[in-house]
């Protein structure tokens, strides 16, 4: 086995690399960047190096500088984890001329894939089914368009290098064509460096079921049965499960032989994923290989209780596979679920910042978490806004199920935003629990996950006010007098002359603004909603985030935890966060003009739609940005005219910065 390996990656799969590393007694050098000088995968390897600058062109993608070090520390292997140069060629082939061992397959077996086109055409020779469509490298508009035509509605337009979903767009109707070519070229050129495109026939209502293949140096290919990654949102997994509820053991020897027949054709070494789209009736086609370990590795390793890392690295060593096709027996059910640093309820606008809180139930039965981030750390703009993979592991799919949803429910993240109440919605939908799911599901019926707008029901407002209410007391009668606990003048409870004091409790959610009045103290109080609503508490205690009372005949247990300026309340399913205000100060107001559109987070400007002194309608694209590996389109916040513009292609903004003003809308009337 290798004494030294150099992790060509950072977060989540770097962590997950050290770790096998540390079992397996090789030593871990970990690379990194500005932006992740104080990285919890720095933190965990042996030694770390500088690599440079934040944005990954500075620093992931610089092979050169990757290799400078590998021959510095005697790294003998790397290992490129999955993202960054995972997928290039001709870091592998650079990597094998400095005489380093590539942790993956050969440049040249990768180079057959690195073309969606070149990869579709070597299938079908092989007999592999793919899905028709046009892969040739005449990539005029006017082409394209024909081809379109004859190919038919709906049809995919997708990138012809790369992959997680960037350069691809669904065309419904042929007068939607341009505009979604334009689109998926420009996100790929960002993305890959290359812009070169392929269309192919929509399958509708298909599920997304991939095989993982292994291939070793002495010519041996298996497959260790597949995983269902049909749980997606504009093409990005979400939750990933092996087996599949779909595939029966038929479909499952037939798709497990042409994933087989894929890496042969490749003379394939290493891990790979064959993918493929699967028909309501069963057909399915060849859609791509990902010549690298997958974001959903962990799913198969609960399954078969194995450690696809280990196998890397000993194939990578020149060890045989130590299993025959017949040998890979499953047992079980797995389901992970993809924790991002994101807004659902924004558009899923990624978000960034330092964890304040991080609680991540790893110690509940059948529960693991591969963690790229620990509490106290950021989660930068620069990259991917994953926090964590948490992974469930049952004897079958309900009890999976089950205990992964009861871990995101116990799970805490107060900071950025995070998909964890989406997560537990997405997971108790009749739909997943049925395994009805397939990929275009969410895109078309999102709000039926979602539901309805949060409201801040009775449950999640008493419970902030009963842990505001309890924090006053106890701090002001510190503040006042000490820790002498038997002093009369430690009750902090407002007393007054024939009744308890009243206090004002304040808190807003959104543009929602909200007062309870407080009689009484030591959790023992009347809480008054309104003049006709109110409800008698005893035995309010608080317990870390927890906070329980009895009322109404029963006693709650709520989780309610301290973020900067109030409190994260998990109620009736949604976490929701109340900003504690003075009980005296204004009410806060929102851009109730509606005359600005700022951006939401530091990017890249790429298309600009208007210009100064145009009439724009309502929610009109005028912008299009790029940030955080994703375009988001930025909308008129309301009919009128464009006062002033101040973004131009290419031009990178910070947060908050002003792009769009709206003229002053005119009021009717006149002198």
């Amino acid at each position: 086995m290798f004494k030294r390996l150099l992790i060509a990656n950072r977060g989540e799969i770097a962590c997950r690399i050290i770790a096998t590393c540390r079992r397996l007694g090789v030593r871990s050098i970990a690379v990194y960047s500005d932006a992740d000088a104080q990285g919890r995968h720095v933190r965990m390897a042996d030694e770390a190096w500088y690599l440079g600058g934040s944005k990954p062109a500075d620093s992931y993608l610089r092979a050169d500088k990757l290799l400078e070090i590998a021959t510095r520390t005697g790294a003998e292997a790397i290992h490129p984890g999955f993202g960054f140069l995972s997928e290039s060629a001709d870091f592998a082939e650079a990597v094998e001329q400095a005489q380093i061992r590539f942790v993956g397959p050969t440049a040249a077996s990768m180079r057959k894939m690195d073309s969606k086109a070149g990869a579709k055409e070597l299938m079908q020779a092989a007999g592999v089914p793919v899905v028709p469509g046009y892969t040739g490298t005449d990539q005029g508009d006017e082409r394209l368009r024909a081809e379109a035509e004859q190919i038919g509605y709906p049809l995919m337009i997708k990138a012809a290098h790369g992959g997680g979903g960037k350069g691809m767009r669904i065309v419904v109707k042929g007068d939607e064509f341009e505009a979604a070519l334009a689109s998926a070229r420009r996100e790929a050129q960002g993305a890959f460096g290359k812009d070169r495109m392929l269309l192919e026939r929509y399958v509708e209502t298909p599920r997304h079921i991939e095989f993982q293949v292994f291939g070793d140096a002495q010519g041996n290919v298996i497959h260790l049965n597949e995983r269902e990654c049909s749980v997606q949102r504009r093409y990005q997994k979400i939750i990933e499960e092996s087996p599949s509820p779909f595939v029966d053991e038929d479909l499952r020897a037939r798709m497990g032989a042409a994933a087989v027949t894929a890496a042969q054709t490749l003379d394939y070494v290493g891990a790979g994923t064959v993918e493929f789209i699967v028909s309501p009736d069963g057909g399915y086609y060849f859609m791509e290989m990902n010549t690298r370990l997958q974001v959903e590795h962990p799913v198969t390793e609960s399954v078969l209780g194995i450690d696809l890392v280990e196998w890397q690295l000993r194939v990578a060593f020149g060890e045989p596979l130590q299993w025959q096709q017949e040998q890979v027996q499953a047992r079980g059910h797995a389901i992970e679920a993809r924790l991002y640093a994101e807004d659902p309820e924004a558009g899923f606008l990624p978000g960034s910042g330092r964890l304040d809180r991080l609680h991540l139930s790893a110690e509940k039965p059948g529960m693991r978490v591969d963690a790229g981030v620990d509490e106290g750390d950021v989660v930068s703009v620069f990259y991917d806004p994953m926090i964590a993979k948490l992974i469930a592991y049952g004897d079958d799919r309900e009890q999976a199920r089950t205990r992964l949803l009861n871990a995101i429910e116990g799970s805490l993240v107060v900071g950025p935003k995070s998909n964890l109440d989406f997560l537990a919605r997405l997971l108790r939908h009749q739909k997943f629990v049925d395994a009805q799911i397939d990929t275009g599901y969410l895109d078309r019926a999102l709000d039926e996950v979602l539901g309805p707008a949060a409201q801040v029901g009775r449950l999640a407002l008493s419970a902030a006010v009963l842990r505001a209410s309890l924090e006053e007391e106890q701090g002001a009668a510190k503040q006042a007098h000490g820790d002498d606990v038997h002093s009369p003048w430690m009750r902090a409870d407002g007393w007054r002359l024939g009744h308890c004091g009243k206090r004002l409790q304040r808190f807003q959610a959104g543009e929602l603004s909200m007062t309870v009045a407080v009689h009484g103290a030591d959790g023992n109080y009347r809480l008054d909603f309104d003049a006709d609503d109110h409800i008698d508490v005893s035995g309010a205690e608080l317990y870390g985030d927890v906070i329980s009372w009895f009322a109404d005949g029963r006693r709650q247990t709520i989780t309610a935890a301290v973020v900067s300026d109030g409190y994260q309340v998990h109620a009736d399913g949604r976490r929701q966060t109340l900003r504690h205000l003075p009980a005296f100060a204004p009410a806060l107001e929102g851009d109730v003009t509606g005359d600005s559109l700022k951006a939401p987070m530091p990017g890249r400007i790429v298309a600009v739609r208007i210009a100064e002194g145009d009439s724009v309608q309502s929610e009109q694209e005028l912008l299009v940005m790029e940030a955080m590996k994703m375009e988001l389109s930025l909308k008129a916040p309301r009919a009128g005219v464009v006062e002033t513009l101040r973004a131009e292609v290419g031009a990178f903004v910070e947060a908050d910065t002003l792009l769009v003003k709206m003229a002053t809308e005119q009021g009717d009337g006149g002198e």
